[in-house]
């Protein structure tokens, strides 16, 4: 009885022993006697025990390797860069790769190392942040050609950072806000320019308008002195006592519209005495003439009226 319990013991440990299982996205290289036998992908499988060996597993999902390498651009700027490098083994290579190359991540970082070192200082610190899409096409080029032979994939890398030392980003941000700047002083500077030209354009249309009102205005004026004669000439009167008539009216009028000022103060000083007062006997005879003359014009058989003329308010002004 208890060499068939031992028995049966052992039997199922050889069963147990003769069954393995390898998941998903990995594979396991089998080994018979220390060589290589076959390579058995994801599934339920039987192995002899003590005889076959599973020596190892290797993953077939994508990786990713961060390798940070510091160097120099053309312009003596040292600058880190980080390259993220995504890798997979090779389904079909899976013997390659595990049997070829012993440590994938050192080798991988030694390749991108020995092209951004080689790429890099061909290029400034400027071109190095707009051409980074080209240093990480060099590198994935170089590490396809080279890491194919063992089995291994180049998905894609990527240039993820490049870091600059620090005073080389303060200065280029003194840079570019310095140019940011320029270009606000230029924005502004252009602003004021077209405020002038817009403000002179307007004071010259002004100064158009105000000249056209103005010429208007005299040429009216003219016309209605030019009437002004001709209707004191219908009466009898000649062109001469016409003008004199018109300008004492528009002087006492020029009086007048002064006087209606509430702080407003006249004063009429003249060069001498004697001109003041032959000024002022002109004034008186002027006056009474223009007394004779409105007189006869309202004696007159056409009985017509001058407009803006009155004795009473005259008289007043005096």
């Amino acid at each position: 009885m208890t060499s068939s319990y031992l028995f049966t013991v052992l039997a199922i440990a050889l069963v147990v022993l003769s069954i393995f299982t390898v998941k998903q996205q990995t594979a396991a290289i089998m080994e018979r006697f220390g060589k290589f036998l076959t390579v058995r992908q994801s599934g339920l499988h039987f192995r002899i025990p003590l005889v076959d060996k599973i020596s190892g597993r290797i993953s077939l999902k994508i990786q990713q390797l961060d390798v940070i390498v510091e160097t120099k651009t053309k312009d003596d700027v040292f600058v880190k860069l980080k390259v993220s490098v995504q890798y997979k083994v090779i389904r079909e290579k899976v013997y390659d790769a595990f049997y070829k190359l012993d440590y994938p991540h050192d080798q991988i970082t030694s390749y991108v190392f020995d092209v951004i070192r080689a790429e890099v200082p061909k290029m400034k610190l400027d071109d190095v942040f707009e051409r980074k899409n080209d240093v990480a096409n060099a590198v994935k080029s170089e590490l396809n050609d080279s890491m194919i032979e063992y089995g291994y994939d180049i998905i894609k890398t990527l240039v993820t950072d490049i870091d600059p030392d620090a005073q080389v980003k303060n200065a280029m941000n003194r840079i570019n806000a310095a140019e940011r700047e320029k270009v606000a002083a230029q924005y502004e500077g252009d602003a004021a320019r077209i405020l002038i030209v817009e403000k002179a354009k307007a004071e010259a249309e002004s100064k158009r308008l105000q000249g056209l009102g103005i010429a208007d205005q005299r040429r009216e004026i003219a016309r209605g002195l030019e009437e002004s004669v001709e209707v004191l000439n219908k009466v009898g009167i000649n062109s001469q006592e016409a003008s004199a008539l018109i300008v004492v009216t528009q002087h006492y009028d020029t009086l007048q519209a002064v006087s209606q000022g509430t702080n407003s103060n006249l004063i009429l000083l003249p060069n001498n005495p004697q001109a003041g007062s032959d000024m002022l006997n002109n004034m008186v005879a002027s006056f009474s003439a223009s007394n004779q003359i409105g007189e006869s014009m309202k004696s007159s058989n056409n009985s017509k009226e001058i407009v803006g003329f009155s004795n009473d308010s005259s008289t007043d002004q005096i």
